[in-house]
């Protein structure tokens, strides 16, 4: 499969959607338009035979299914995959966007009682990994990744991932997930209705442009993280995760275990570490 090699953004046409609203202010109702960002399932079909079907914002869907699939070590490489592509053999013309057909390398096995304890569909989060913290190590060892990370650095992560959600900037209504290097430069960024499908997005931009593992890089995300988030950066070997929320319990228990370090409340001066908190460093640049 030919790889990706730069980080190109979504096109607004196809993350959003204008609706017709009611506004209501001081008593006064007035119609008008709005822009709301686009939900839509997607099926990914893995040789021909159904895999999960996720909620997602469409753009970027190569990229989801890769990242769903590294994180689900059902690939170890791209060199195990031969194409993914949008279906052109769907019923209704209307759902073709919506089907995404990957196919592997015919001596690539898959393990298709292991997925599909592993998987299930939410309308909220898209996929998720129902492993527990024993499965997740299995899977992926604890990390002796050493590098640390300044919390100056750290501080701007936030407005950075902020800075380039233009979809989010339109509907406020996605998820934003962000690849950085330890300097705090943004490699890429990515959004999606479903803040799983966000981080999938961005493992498989990394996965593309050829960069895994991603030791020495920092995933910063919207809102909490989760048990989920924790476990899929813990497979692309991501030793720090930020957000500008709380971590799970769960998450922490998994930080704790594997050497993940988790960066929480990222909120102007202050923040917490947990997992592995030597990790960062409090000085200045």
């Amino acid at each position: 499969m030919k790889r990706q090699a730069h980080a190109t953004e979504s096109r607004s046409s196809e993350a959003v959607e204008s609706v017709a609203v009611t506004r209501v202010a001081r008593g006064v109702r007035s119609p008008r338009r709005d822009v709301v960002a686009r939900e839509e399932p997607l099926e990914i079909q893995l040789d021909g035979r159904s895999l999960a079907v996720v909620m997602r914002t469409p753009g970027h869907d190569a990229e989801l299914a890769l990242g769903l699939l590294w994180s689900e070590r059902v690939i170890g490489s791209l060199d195990d995959v031969v194409s993914v592509r949008h279906s052109t053999q769907a019923r209704d013309p209307d759902s073709a966007d919506n089907i995404l057909q990957v196919r592997l390398r015919p001596e690539r096995v898959v393990d298709w009682r292991r997925l599909q304890r592993n998987l299930y569909a939410s309308a909220s989060c898209g996929v998720c990994g129902k492993a527990t913290i024993d499965g997740a190590l299995t899977a992926a060892p604890p990390l002796e990744d050493r590098s640390r990370f300044r919390a100056s650095v750290l501080r701007r992560l936030p407005d950075r991932l902020l800075a380039s959600q233009a979809v989010f900037a339109e509907t406020g209504g996605l998820h934003g997930a962000a690849l950085c290097d330890r300097a705090g430069r943004l490699l890429v960024a990515r959004e999606d209705i479903g803040r799983h499908n966000a981080v999938d997005k961005v493992v498989g931009w990394a996965l593309g442009a050829g960069r895994m593992p991603l030791a020495a890089h920092a995933l910063v995300v919207s809102g909490r993280i989760s048990y989920e988030i924790a476990a899929k950066a813990l497979v692309a070997r991501i030793p720090l995760v930020a957000a500008v929320s709380a971590p799970s319990s769960l998450a922490v228990a998994l930080a704790e275990r594997s050497r993940l370090t988790l960066v929480g409340f990222l909120r102007g001066e202050s923040f917490n570490v947990y997992g592995e908190r030597a990790r960062v460093m409090a000085g200045h640049d």
